[in-house]
């Protein structure tokens, strides 16, 4: 009997281990064939490698992960349209903005019968003040999400705020039914619990944009060194080719004060949450934010902001502390409670390995997925 045929549509290759190699291990044990469409992945890389071992088809496509270029976006819709025919797919999954528009019209074209899609969070277009570009850019992701979602059978989201604003602003026909998982869950033996430091301090993974919270969380580490200046607040990440990215100079200003300890990119950043005792993450907007999840699975505290997707994650002091959007005052108020308190620091950062274990393990979230598309 013929392997149905499946192929998973992103834009970054390093997220086709790191967020989804689960999900494709779930897709391999189901019985499919599975292909990947990704741009600019290294054949030499250690992803590259990664999926060769599990037998998975990694094709090139010209995707442009950023800015709207109508003559480079068609030839990405061209592109998949043909790889589809070629490879012969039975299921299409995109997630992530482009991936999810153009994905889902290729397969729709090339008449794939079983198509998906996975919001896995709203992006630049999305959040921030409407005007100028950003409104010009959220007008046309709307009518190409409205155009696009309208061709598949089942559309995935990662939190019901996501969910429930799609409905509101018709990007999703009333009879195209949709299911939110619980994010991409987290693998809860690879991230292990680890005992806590001796010594407080914080931690942020994020891609350097002001979106993530970042500038409130360098705002916030200056208000508790006011009082604790003994505390450490470490930030992993990166500038990202983004309208809305932190630049160099910035950066440089924090750690040149002493404010932010700046630890780059890391491949594996279980180090860093095990050095750390509670995680950060101040962010405007998320699909469920995947740091968090692993923060959790490793027995830390959180403190995030009241804002979709990261409210989720967190019940307000139980395992961390939910904080208003764009206030680094309240962010501050909240960590330097937890500088206070060691013993609360340690029972969040237990409840936060349960829920992990109750909620977010991605096996569990896999199974949910793999319902939906009938697998």
């Amino acid at each position: 009997m013929t392997k149905p045929v499946f192929l998973l549509v992103a834009s970054f290759p390093e997220s086709l281990v790191k967020f989804r190699g689960p999900l494709i291990e779930a897709l391999l044990s189901s019985g499919c064939q599975v292909h990947v469409a990704v741009p600019d992945l290294d054949p030499y890389s250690d992803v590259a490698s990664q999926l060769g071992a599990l037998d998975v088809q990694v094709h090139d496509v010209p995707l442009q992960r950023t800015g709207m270029n109508p003559i480079k976006d068609l030839t990405l819709l061209f592109a998949l349209r043909k790889l589809i025919r070629k490879i012969d797919a039975d299921y299409v999954l995109g997630y992530t903005i482009k991936p999810v528009i153009y994905g889902s019209l290729a397969a729709f074209i090339a008449g794939v019968k079983h198509r998906f899609a996975l919001i896995t969070g709203l992006g630049y277009a999305f959040t921030g003040e409407a005007s100028g570009l950003r409104k010009l850019l959220r007008t046309l992701v709307q009518h190409l999400y409205r155009f696009s979602l309208s061709r598949n059978r089942l559309v995935f989201f990662q939190n019901p705020d996501d969910e429930a604003l799609f409905r509101q602003l018709s990007l999703l026909n009333p009879d195209i039914p949709s299911c939110v998982v619980n994010g991409s869950g987290v693998d809860v033996a690879e991230y292990a619990v680890a005992a806590l430091p001796e010594a407080p301090s914080f931690l942020l993974i994020a891609r350097l944009l002001g979106d993530k919270g970042v500038r409130e969380y360098a705002q916030a580490a200056a208000l508790v060194k006011q009082c604790y200046p003994e505390v450490v607040f470490r930030l992993v990440g990166w500038i990202d080719d983004n309208p809305d990215a932190i630049g160099q100079a910035e950066l440089d200003a924090w750690i040149t004060a002493g404010t932010i300890d700046f630890l780059g990119k890391l491949s594996d950043v279980r180090p860093a949450i095990r050095d750390s005792s509670v995680y950060v993450l101040p962010s405007y907007r998320e699909g469920t934010p995947r740091t968090v999840l692993e923060a959790m699975a490793m027995g830390r505290a959180v403190v995030t902001t009241d804002a979709p997707g990261c409210r989720e994650t967190v019940v307000e002091g139980d395992n961390g502390f939910l904080v208003p959007v764009q206030d680094a005052s309240a962010l501050a108020e909240s960590m330097m409670t937890l500088v206070e308190s060691p013993d609360m620091v340690a029972a969040m950062g237990a409840r936060s390995r349960q829920i992990a274990e109750e909620k977010y393990d991605v096996h569990k979230v896999n199974a949910v997925m793999l319902r939906g598309m009938g697998l």
